[in-house]
């Protein structure tokens, strides 16, 4: 039995049978260790002193909670909204393609990943409703361009993700310009492009009722007031509050620290006077509200990437799969993409999982005659496969962190699975197809 196969099969089954995804993370931790031959109390240990791999991380999604509520706070989220009813009235498929571009230029054209979720969808759910969207669409188009972009697309986290799998690769012997990765990695990325399109056009395109009837016309009514019979106009407090979004950007852009960025941005609204010293505790309380679970959920999934790490489970995982693979491209293009998905699916990181593959399977493709743009396909995609569809990736839990400001949503039926189904899926076939041809 490995522990990363057992493990990641506990924390899927608990998470699908709605048990929490912070109790679900912990007893699949818990057993990772027990498994691999380490106590209880000796595998708590190790997780909490792994929790700090992600402290940055979820001092960021906690201070980008607080600044999204100042900026609903302002109001200017009002205006969007109700230009947005006005616009998209009727056009489903046009707002959830929409979604996914905006989403898109959160990797790489202004590269704050998931910040910018609880500033733009919580004021767009009632729209939503309105329109009988679907909201398993929306966390489908979102996953989409929190992950299609860094895979394709060489710039912003793109770049990085390239870099790591170029970096990697030369490591172990196998030597590619960084260059080459977007040619190696656009027949996978056309295969999320696949999963998109049908998960719009076809999975989601029906209307979607939101409670009984009656709350739906409640709904309705209470958009319709917000978009024709309320004039919000734009004033002082907007103008400050863009300055200080681009502020916050423009920070994030230099120092490259999310939580840098968002301090500035809540520290600039606060001079200004937009949101009152007096409504600080108010702020900050509706701001862990929003973000506090996935702060947590995010360090507790890095004491478990470190339980999988240090007990030597992934590293076992990977050099048994190795001994049987023989010399079958097509085999072993399938083992390689197969255990991408369970450990990246574990630890919900696609750059944290590219190390841990390209030691071992690096070698083995050189071995079995892949080219470097086919290994390079492969990695990328072994690496990318899961981070849609886990419940710890940052790709799921930030949609889902939207979607769920009125607590209808649920990350796991709602997020996780439309994800795993419309995107591992086509990477995992289009991988295969890269693999075999380039």
């Amino acid at each position: 039995m490995n522990a990363v196969l057992i493990s990641v099969l506990i924390l899927i089954v608990l998470s699908m049978i709605r048990v929490n995804v912070i109790f679900s993370i912990l007893l699949a931790a818990i057993s990772a260790g027990l498994i691999a031959g380490v106590s209880i109390s000796d595998s708590l240990n190790m997780l909490i002193s792994g929790m700090g791999g992600q402290a940055e991380t979820a001092l960021s999604v906690v201070l980008l909670g607080i600044f999204a509520v100042m900026i609903k706070y302002s109001g200017i989220t009002g205006i969007l909204v109700n230009q947005l009813l006005k616009f998209m009235k009727g056009k489903r498929g046009f707002i959830l393609l929409t979604i996914a571009g905006v989403s898109c230029l959160s990797q790489n054209l202004v590269p704050v990943h998931i910040a910018f979720i609880p500033i733009l969808i919580p004021p767009l759910l009632h729209l939503f409703d309105q329109m009988k969207i679907d909201r398993r669409g929306v966390a489908t188009a979102l996953t989409f361009g929190l992950k299609a972009p860094y895979i394709m697309i060489p710039a912003g986290y793109g770049l990085m993700f390239h870099q790591i799998i170029a970096d990697e690769m030369k490591a172990y012997g196998m030597n590619i310009a960084v260059s080459q990765l977007p040619l190696a990695l656009l027949i996978p990325g056309l295969g999320m492009i696949v999963g998109l399109l049908i998960a719009v056009f076809v999975t989601y395109r029906k209307e979607k009722n939101i409670g009984s009837t009656e709350d739906i016309e409640d709904s309705l009514v209470s958009s319709e007031i917000a978009a024709t019979t309320e004039v919000i106009r734009f004033n002082k407090q907007h103008g400050i509050t863009l300055v200080a979004i681009a502020l916050s950007l423009g920070v994030q852009l230099f120092t490259h620290s999310l939580a840098l960025g968002a301090l500035i941005g809540i520290i600039a609204m606060f001079l200004a006077r937009v949101v009152p010293f007096l409504k600080g505790d108010e702020v900050v309380d509706d701001g862990m509200k929003m973000m506090g679970a996935i702060a947590f959920v995010l360090l507790i999934a890095a004491g478990y990437a470190t339980i999988l790490k240090d007990t030597g489970a992934i590293d076992d995982l990977v050099a048994h799969t190795s001994n049987i693979i023989g010399e079958s491209k097509f085999f072993t293009a399938f083992i390689i993409l197969s255990i991408g998905l369970l450990i990246t699916m574990g630890i919900g990181t696609s750059f944290g999982t590219i190390p841990l593959l390209a030691a071992v399977y690096v070698p083995l493709c050189l071995a079995v005659g892949f080219s470097p743009l086919a290994t390079a396909a492969l990695i990328g995609t072994a690496s990318a496969l899961g981070d849609a569809g886990s419940p710890v990736s940052d790709s799921t839990i930030g949609p889902t962190m939207g979607l769920n400001a009125d607590g209808k949503h649920n990350h796991i039926w709602g997020t996780c699975v439309p994800t795993f189904i419309h995107f591992n899926i086509p990477l995992f076939i289009f991988g295969m197809i890269a693999a075999l041809i380039l």
